[in-house]
């Protein structure tokens, strides 16, 4: 029987214009022409009955049929992707973990103890992709996430199991150069110093400085604001001023002597580093495999 199912092509130019809400751009991401992705998606339109883009003096924007296709469509190419990515690995290493992750923490904290895991699971891969938010297992290729959030989130995410593993306690670093005579600086300096902003925590300084019983602290709401906390102690490091980031983060600037702690007053917060992962009866090995060596890691 023949399977009711638009080209790949297709549904690859339309997840991408859907994405970017773009053909231009798009057809950048695919390597193609704009008219090229314009002519799949006009064919894919067709085939599916209704229209997907709504064409507006500035570009296009999905209908609402669209967007719920899109929503649709989106997992499915990433697990055939991921499934095509698996039967193209050789023999023998197939098991693996895709881990979704906060990307800092991803990449100060779990990679650099990867080799370690890798000494006791030789035949055990980890795939790691970029995941800030609780989603939907079922909707994505992934087995596990580590997830940085609060108790309640944690709970709040439907359908999953979670194991704590470390809690997040942020405290401000900065440049050597903002401390000439290497003494630590009190809330109140700091108050008066140009902060670093993380764009997901935005009341982050306001807190610490609520914290530390300053109530005068112009700055708390101002300064640059970046995405990511390894971008927040790059700017720090470069001595652009101030950044409040959990230690855990930053030790190796730290060790380097790039960071130094410019005030030892952490705030211990409600946030913590979780796994997560789905509740299902058919756990996989590699998952069980990978939880006991964090565990075992920190002695958990």
């Amino acid at each position: 029987m023949r399977r009711k199912i638009p080209s790949l092509q297709a549904l690859a130019c339309f997840e991408a214009a859907a994405r970017h809400e773009s053909y231009t751009r798009a057809a950048q991401e695919l390597a193609m022409t704009q008219g090229a992705v314009s002519r799949q998606i006009t064919s894919l339109e067709e085939f599916v009955g209704v229209p997907l883009f709504r064409r507006t003096r500035h570009g296009v924007v999905l209908t609402e049929r669209g967007a719920d296709y899109a929503a649709q469509v989106a997992p499915r190419l990433l697990g055939l992707e991921q499934d095509t990515l698996s039967v193209m690995a050789p023999q023998g290493r197939s098991a693996s973990v895709h881990l979704a992750a906060v990307p800092t923490f991803a990449t100060r904290w779990l990679i650099p103890r990867l080799a370690s895991f890798k000494a006791v699971q030789p035949e055990l891969t980890i795939h790691i992709e970029t995941q800030t938010r609780p989603f939907m297992f079922a909707d994505t290729p992934f087995d596990a996430a580590l997830y940085c959030g609060t108790p309640e989130q944690v709970a709040n995410w439907a359908g999953t199991h979670a194991l704590r593993l470390l809690s997040e306690d942020v405290l401000p670093v900065c440049s050597p150069q903002w401390l000439p005579q290497g003494k630590p600086l009190s809330p109140q300096a700091i108050a008066a110093l140009p902060l670093l902003q993380q764009s997901t925590r935005p009341m982050a300084w306001r807190q610490w400085f609520d914290a530390m019983q300053v109530a005068d602290a112009p700055m708390a709401l101002a300064g640059p604001r970046y995405e990511l906390f390894s971008m927040t102690a790059a700017a720090a490091a470069s001595g652009l001023g101030l950044a409040l980031v959990p230690r855990l983060l930053v030790e190796a600037e730290l060790a380097r002597g790039e960071l130094v702690i410019a005030c030892d007053a952490p705030l211990q917060g409600e946030r913590a580093y979780y796994l997560v992962w789905p509740e299902r009866t058919d756990e996989r090995a590699a998952l069980g495999a990978f939880r006991q060596w964090l565990q075992a890691e920190l002695a958990i």
